[in-house]
């Protein structure tokens, strides 16, 4: 499980910003505890802000680093395509991330410290009976591994200035190095982008395919997708695959629609967006929830209605449904879902006067402790915590012609 990730220099970020799963309310159960941590961890972290705040940019600098460890080795031969802050203040400054996750009941650290041309400095950690230990440490060129781990030697010998370490430590099948390294690259996405930089794709993470659960997985993985998807109440009964004339192996997706007569199938393609963006997240939220990863999705509210929002969100609160500990974090301008999370489940981003972003915890908003019963909604509605729009109506209407 997260606990914690924070970077620095990355897009409109430009002072370090730290996204936290570490439960302030411990006591609910929904809060997952982790003894060797003396925490509790949650399942669910959600983002808001008004429009151009930097919400995407926090998740998406998950993702890069996800994308990173999957791609250095392969593709940054000429550059690191980092995009640090575009404006005043990030002169000669590195972009740095750090992560933190639980696995196995052991707590791991990654540090990376990099810029376009080479990566500086990147490290990772992990903390067995809550003693710090060095698993590798890279400064520049020259690495230093954990006395024991000499398997992991052939890594020098691949290690460039833009290569991470950790790219190419976990071909080398360390359980260390590679339980980190999948657990990151486990991370599953929608809607982000982690580089608008064009580098060529690299292949091998696993994705999940909602078409799968339904003609290639067990028939209790298509007995969870059809349960998922009657949940809906989209009027849909079941999934049908048929083939296509002349394309060998190639199969249509079909939805089975009831009716007052007989079931009507229809292409997938003629449905709804509502029901096509369901069906479509279906399959990383289900294979999330298997595994015990993390889902990340941007404005969760733009192509879900709010009902299903909610069943989402609970499908991860639920110990009964989310037993693996599998974590949701998301943007949205939806306030109604306000009401489905906790305080310690919140974040709000703003846009600071030089243009960068500043996350801040809800639960512990401008050094002012939120009640545990406060309405989050109405107080986020009402301004109680910024993070609103800062429109002048008048000066709207007045550019659109509508007043003198």
């Amino acid at each position: 499980m997260l606990i914690r990730f924070e970077v620095s220099n990355f897009r409109s970020i430009l002072e370090p910003v730290e996204l936290s799963m570490v439960a302030v309310d411990k006591e609910r159960p929904e809060a997952r505890p982790m003894a060797n941590l003396g925490e509790s961890l949650l399942t669910v972290a959600a983002i808001y802000g008004p429009n151009a705040s930097g919400k995407t940019n926090v998740l998406a600098a998950l993702v890069w680093l996800r994308d990173a460890v999957d791609n250095s080795l392969r593709a940054w031969d000429d550059t690191i395509p980092i995009e640090p802050f575009a404006f005043a203040g990030a002169d000669n400054r590195s972009s740095e991330f750090v992560l933190e996750c639980v696995i196995d009941g052991v707590r791991f650290e990654y540090v990376v410290e990099l810029d376009r041309h080479s990566v500086h400095y990147e490290a990772l950690f992990h903390y067995p009976e809550k003693k710090r230990r060095r698993i590798f440490e890279r400064e520049e060129d020259e690495l230093k591994l954990q006395r024991g781990l000499g398997n992991l030697s052939g890594t020098r010998d691949l290690l460039t200035p833009r290569t991470l370490a950790l790219s190419i430590a976990r071909r080398f099948d360390d359980p260390l190095v590679s339980g980190f390294a999948d657990e990151l690259r486990a991370i599953d996405d929608r809607g982000v982008s982690s580089s608008k930089i064009r580098l060529p794709t690299v292949g091998g993470r696993r994705t999940f395919v909602t078409d799968d659960w339904f003609h290639e997985s067990a028939e209790h993985d298509r007995r969870q997708a059809l349960a998922l998807l009657r949940m809906a109440d989209l009027g849909i009964d079941d999934v049908m695959f048929e083939r296509v004339d002349g394309e060998s192996g190639k199969r249509r997706t079909m939805l089975l629609h009831r009716t007052s007569g007989e079931p009507v199938a229809l292409d997938l393609g003629a449905e709804s967006d509502g029901t096509l963006a369901w069906y479509r997240l279906m399959g990383p939220l289900l294979g999330t929830l298997e595994s015990g990863a993390v889902l990340i999705l941007d404005e969760l509210d733009a192509s879900l209605h709010p009902t299903l929002s909610t069943q989402l969100i609970r499908l991860f609160l639920d110990p009964a449904t989310n037993p693996r500990g599998a974590q949701l974090i998301f943007t949205s301008h939806d306030t109604s879902l306000l009401n489905h999370l906790n305080r310690d489940e919140v974040w709000l981003t703003e846009k600071m006067s030089d243009g960068s972003t500043r996350l801040g915890a809800l639960a512990e908003f401008a050094g002012e402790r939120v009640r545990r019963s406060q309405n989050l909604e109405k107080a986020y509605l009402h301004g109680r915590f910024g993070a609103l729009p800062d429109v002048d109506r008048a000066d709207v209407l007045r550019t659109l012609g509508l007043i003198g």
